[in-house]
C-alpha cells in the first residue's frame, strides 16, 4: 500500500485553520461555562492547589535552613525533614507577628475614632469655615448625616443577616481550607523528591527526551524568576516599611506599625499598591490629626518617587529587565482576570512572557526567515 502523509495534502493546512476558528468560537460562545467549569475545579482542588502554593513559596526558606544554618549536620532526611519545620515555623511566626501588630492598633484605631466622634465632627466643622461647603456640612446636617448612616447599617445588617451569616461560615471554610493546605504542602515538601522525580518519568516516557528537556529548562527558569521575584519584593517592601516607620516616628505621629506594615504589604502590589497604602494611612491619620494625614501623603510621594527610580531598578533589573510599559499592561490584565493575585504576579509574567517571546518565538522566525533567505 503507497505511504501518504495527510500533513501533505493540499486541503490539510486550510482544514486545521477551520478547525481552530471553530473551536476558538464554540469557546468564545461558551466562555461563561468555560469559566464555571475551571471554577469548579479549582474549588474542588483549593486545598491541594493551595497546598502546591504553599510549598512552592516555602522551599526557599527549608532550603535556606538546609544549607545555611543546618549545613554541619549529616545530609540526609532528618536534615531536610528538620528544614522543612523551621520553614514553616519561621512561616507561621512572621503571620502571627504579622497579625499581633495589625490587629491591636486596628482595634485600637476603631475604638478612638467611635469615642471621639464629636471631637472629629467639630474639628471638620471649623476646617470648612468660611469654604463654600461650610453651609452644607454644619453641625446639624452632620449630626442628621450620622442618624441616617446608622440607620441605614442597622437596616443593612437586619436584611441581610443571612448573607452575613453565610459570609462568616465561608470564612470558617476558608480557615479549614487553609490548614488542610499547610497539611499538603508539608506533605509535598517533605517527599519533594520522589514528586519531582515522577513528574520526570513521566515527562520522558511521553515525550521525547529533547521536547522533555526543554519543558524542564522552560521550568527551571520560570521557577528562577520567580523566585527572584518573590525574595527582591519581600526585601523592597521591608525596606520601605522600615523607612516608613522611621518617618513617623521622627515625626511623633501615631499608629506607626499599623500604617508601615500596610504600606509595606501593599507595596507588593505592582503599580497600584502604593497609592493604596497611602491612602489608607492617610485615612487612619486623618481621623487622629489632619497635618499628619497631609505630611503623610507628602512622605508617600516621595518614597514612592525613590522607590520607583532609584530602589526598584537597582533591585529588579538586573534579574528580570522588564520594560515598565509591559509590567503596567500585565498588571492591567491580570488584575482585571485574577484580581489582587493576578496584580502582585503582574512582574514575573510579564517576565516570563519577555524571554517566551524573545527566546521561543522571535528565535523561531528568526531561524524560518533565516532558512527562507537561504533557500532563495
Amino acid at each position: 500500500m503507497k505511504h501518504f502523509k495527510l500533513s501533505e495534502k493540499k486541503w490539510f493546512n486550510g482544514a486545521v485553520i477551520a478547525c481552530i476558528a471553530v473551536a476558538f468560537y464554540m469557546l468564545l460562545a461558551n466562555l461563561s461555562t468555560v469559566f464555571s467549569s475551571v471554577g469548579f475545579f479549582l474549588r474542588s482542588f483549593s486545598s491541594i492547589l493551595l497546598g502546591a502554593i504553599f510549598a512552592y513559596f516555602l522551599n526557599p526558606l527549608a532550603k535556606f535552613y538546609e544549607k545555611k544554618v543546618l549545613r554541619k549536620m549529616k545530609a540526609g532526611n532528618t536534615r531536610w525533614y528538620l528544614s522543612v519545620t523551621l520553614g514553616i515555623l519561621t512561616a507561621l511566626l512572621a503571620v502571627i507577628l504579622l497579625l499581633g501588630t495589625l490587629i491591636p492598633q486596628l482595634v485600637s484605631s476603631i475604638s478612638r475614632f467611635s469615642e471621639s466622634y464629636d471631637e472629629y465632627a467639630v474639628s471638620l466643622i471649623r476646617m470648612l469655615e468660611g469654604s463654600p461647603l461650610e453651609a452644607v456640612l454644619n453641625a446639624e446636617n452632620i449630626e442628621t448625616l450620622s442618624q441616617n448612616a446608622l440607620t441605614s447599617i442597622s437596616a443593612f445588617v437586619r436584611g441581610n443577616a443571612g448573607k452575613i451569616l453565610s459570609a462568616a461560615a465561608n470564612s470558617g471554610k476558608g480557615i479549614l481550607t487553609t490548614a488542610l493546605a499547610l497539611i499538603v504542602a508539608v506533605y509535598l515538601l517533605i517527599d519533594k523528591t520522589g514528586v519531582l522525580n515522577a513528574l520526570w518519568r513521566f515527562m520522558t516516557v511521553t515525550l521525547h527526551k529533547e521536547k522533555a528537556d526543554g519543558i524542564m529548562d522552560f521550568i527551571r527558569r520560570c521557577d528562577a524568576i520567580l523566585i527572584s521575584y518573590l525574595k527582591q519584593s519581600l526585601l523592597e517592601s521591608v525596606i520601605v516599611g522600615v523607612v516608613n516607620a522611621i518617618f513617623m516616628l521622627v515625626c511623633g505621629m501615631e499608629y506607626i506599625g499599623l500604617i508601615s506594615v500596610i504600606v509595606a504589604v501593599t507595596n507588593l502590589i505592582p503599580n497600584f499598591g502604593p497609592i493604596i497604602g497611602g491612602v489608607i494611612g492617610a485615612f487612619v491619620l486623618l481621623l487622629v490629626n489632619p497635618l499628619h494625614a497631609l505630611m503623610f501623603i507628602i512622605f508617600c510621594i516621595v518614597l514612592q518617587f525613590v522607590d520607583g527610580y532609584i530602589l526598584k531598578p537597582k533591585l529588579f533589573s538586573g534579574s528580570l529587565g522588564v520594560s515598565g510599559l509591559l509590567i503596567l499592561v500585565a498588571g492591567i490584565v491580570l488584575g482585571e482576570i485574577f484580581g489582587v493575585l493576578g496584580m502582585l504576579l503582574s512582574i514575573p509574567a510579564a517576565a516570563i512572557l519577555s524571554f517566551v517571546y524573545q527566546d521561543y518565538f522571535l528565535s523561531k522566525l528568526e531561524k524560518r526567515q533565516a532558512q527562507s533567505d537561504a533557500h532563495e
